[in-house]
């Protein structure tokens, strides 16, 4: 019996049964690319694209400046490098959310000769009366308000993008954000005095910070993730310790899903369906955190080192920051050392480090890739 030379009528494809069905299926084929390419060929288009990719693929086109004279005499001279951004007497500090930044702003706050300006990227505007509000953090103790450095600076609006607070969170070295330096250096110049910069947000930004302000001394502050965890929640037993990362936006008060959402397209294992738990979250956000402050800072300390022996440790900032008149006595009186390990209050040290362990073995999947 003949074999078949092509496959019987009922497994053919849909539209290859009915001819008209496939020339109309190819007409709409063309005419809908046709309109895509027709969009896509636009400046808004364009404009969406290179906005979704700037960070990702952060490349500029490379072109020589020569170092000498124009080509012509009357033309302006090539362009300087920024005084303020070159001015070695400004200070950094980059910590996460709820490792003791605020306390140690207030320190600075305390110190003759500083001006200490609190997370200016925060969303509520410092610099802006109308939109900042008067409220302040309860377990920020001896704060009565953020903004008083801010007062009169009215003109940040004009470089302030509130997008700096979630989106393109990892900036490297090329990475292209002239209003972010245009704002950063109105703070330096009108800061009467030694301006200091307390950051929550650019600990994946720090590339950026040195490549930009390179002369800057730049201060890292961590705490223990546990510890850190914990004090993200008013009330951490209400927490539920089975809480899967779907129902953790109730509980996240302080951006970690946002955060995750951005960096993900940087570190893709926290987008891993092996990632199952919000703590293993926070924890690769904490770690990566933790290294690139290590990497790029000029001073690394922890939180329970400044709250157990603040003296010796504040030494050793002021000493690196070349600060010799701090009162350091004044200061050690502002500091008081909260209780620690209330994330037994949460779970056990053997689930804490089952947690952690999964994570340390994704970052070294991560690291010993090829």
């Amino acid at each position: 019996m003949a074999t078949r030379s092509t496959p019987p009528y009922r497994s053919m494809p849909f539209h290859e049964r009915l001819p008209w069905l496939a020339s109309l299926r190819a007409r709409l084929r063309a005419g809908l690319f046709w309109f895509l390419r027709r969009i896509a060929d636009t400046d808004d288009a364009k404009e969406i694209q290179f906005d979704g990719l700037r960070n990702l693929l952060p490349r500029r086109p490379a072109f020589a400046v020569p170092n000498g004279h124009q080509p012509y005499p009357d033309l302006a001279g090539l362009g300087a490098v920024s005084a303020t951004a070159s001015r070695a007497d400004v200070v950094l500090i980059t910590a996460r959310f709820r490792s003791g930044s605020t306390l140690v702003w207030n320190l600075f706050r305390h110190i003759p000769g500083c001006t200490a300006y609190y997370e200016p990227f925060n969303e509520r505007r410092w610099f802006d009366p109308a939109v900042r509000g008067s409220r302040t953090d309860q377990t920020h103790r001896g704060v009565a308000e953020y903004w008083r450095e801010y007062e009169g600076l009215a003109e940040l609006a004009d470089f302030y993008d509130e997008r700096w607070t979630h989106q393109h969170l990892f900036m490297d070295e090329a990475s292209w954000n002239p209003a972010m330096k245009r704002y950063v250096e109105t703070l330096i110049d009108r800061a009467p005095g030694r301006p200091v910069l307390q950051f929550n947000r650019i600990d994946f930004r720090l590339p950026w910070f040195r490549r930009h302000f390179p002369n800057a001394k730049l201060v890292h502050l961590y705490r223990h993730p546990r510890d850190q965890w914990c004090s993200s929640f008013a009330d951490p037993r209400a927490v539920p310790r089975t809480l899967s990362i779907a129902d953790f936006a109730r509980y996240d008060e302080y951006y970690l899903l946002n955060w995750c959402r951005d960096l993900k397209f940087y570190f893709a294992f926290l987008d891993d369906p092996a990632v199952r738990h919000p703590y293993q979250l926070f924890y690769l956000i904490w770690k990566l955190s933790y290294l690139f402050g290590r990497a790029y800072a000029h001073h690394s300390v922890a939180f329970e080192e400044l709250t157990a022996s603040p003296e010796p440790s504040l030494m050793r900032l002021v000493h690196v920051l070349n600060l010799p008149d701090a009162p350091i006595a004044q200061l050690v009186k502002l500091i008081d050392k909260p209780r620690s390990g209330r994330w037994r209050d949460y779970a056990s040290e053997a689930w804490f480090q089952d947690q952690e362990q999964a994570c340390e073995n994704i970052l070294a999947d991560y690291h010993g890739s090829p």
